[in-house]
């Protein structure tokens, strides 16, 4: 019997297996798909995510990150990371990182889901597989979570993400955050050559429409060619628990607010450390209020800021704002930026 089997080979979930492989435990990952996994993701990793992957001896090649920038018309707030770049990664580039780490570290990935859990007084059986616990971390729309009764009520604002690269070279190394009516932007740099699009949105409609919506960015990546575009959503999913019996909720699938903040590495990866500690100790509620603890400036920051940039007066005003304060930018901006 393994001591735990981590069902995800996200970043999340191969975090998840590090964490347990180096507290002693015996761990395999399970993941239905192909050995690199791309998704939509904004791919801008803050300071503090790039910290916990260099404390997991993972070190994926990228851009230097130097801080945010909100643009919104011709107002501009930005604002320096004080503690260190970040770093623009590719999500093919970051999970590559991650899954050698993993093999590295002799941890076994096997090509294959999770359809049936049960779970009895000494452990589980998961496909016929005896553990001792499972941690989902099988994405936003988790089929663990869902067959467990987990899910929350849906969410009457729905917002998606899709993303796409342009072929061009970085003009900033900042993450341009670009505003407008009912979208937002991200811009990150992932490579000398290459910037990520991300775009946040409640609308329907394809990238290149999407993109219509901020001229100025259409602008500077007119005539260069734009690659894939990849799509998530609907982003907000509320979650009734992160544990049920020995099952644990780690990243995406334990519950998302918004990707508005850019900190999903980060929190993902202090889940993961979250949760293989409480295996460890044969405790998962520990894990459950260590989860609250570690997400609770996520969910404060990223609520209040979806909930403002709802109401048009205070979205439109939300950039000026930003410019006439500085200090109270950066402030946020170092919050969001500091380790889990």
């Amino acid at each position: 019997m393994t001591d735990l089997l981590v069902a995800g080979g996200g970043p999340a979930g191969l975090a998840t297996a590090l964490y347990a492989h180096h507290a002693g435990l015996d761990v395999t990952v399970w993941e239905p798909r192909p050995d690199v996994i791309d998704k939509a993701c904004g791919e801008g990793l803050m300071p503090g995510a790039l910290a916990a992957l260099h404390d997991l001896g993972v070190d994926p090649a990228g851009h230097p990150l130097t801080g945010i920038r909100y643009v919104a018309g011709e107002h501009r707030a930005e604002a320096s990371f004080r503690g260190g770049p970040g770093r623009g990664v590719r999500r093919t580039t970051l999970h590559a990182a991650l899954r050698d780490a993993v093999l590295d570290a002799g941890v076994e990935i096997a090509r294959r889901g999770v359809s049936d859990v049960r779970q009895d007084a000494d452990g589980m059986v998961v496909d016929g597989v005896r553990t001792r616990y499972l941690v989902a971390a099988d994405g936003l729309h988790s089929p663990i979570r869902r067959s467990l009764g987990l899910d929350g009520r849906p969410s009457p604002v729905r917002r998606y993400g899709l993303r796409c690269h342009a072929e061009r070279a970085p003009w900033t190394s900042h993450v341009e955050v670009h505003w407008a009516a009912a979208a937002e932007a991200y811009v990150t740099p992932v490579a000398a050559d290459r910037v990520g699009i991300a775009v946040l949105t409640s609308g329907r409609g394809s990238f290149e429409e999407q993109l219509a919506g901020f001229p100025e960015l259409r602008d500077r990546v007119a005539g260069h060619e734009l690659g894939e575009v990849r799509g998530a959503g609907p982003l907000r999913q509320r979650v009734l628990r992160r544990v049920a019996g020995r099952v644990l909720l780690v990243g995406d699938a334990s519950g998302y607010v918004d990707a508005l903040t850019g900190e999903g590495i980060a929190l993902g990866i202090a889940q993961a450390r979250a949760a293989a500690a409480a295996v460890a100790l044969d405790d998962p509620e520990r894990y459950e209020r260590q989860w609250h603890t570690i997400t609770r400036r996520y969910r404060l920051l990223t609520t209040a800021l979806l909930g403002a940039s709802r109401w048009g007066p205070a979205r439109r005003a939300l950039v000026p704002a930003a410019t006439l304060v500085p200090g109270v930018f950066a402030a946020t901006v170092n919050t969001l930026a500091r380790p889990a």
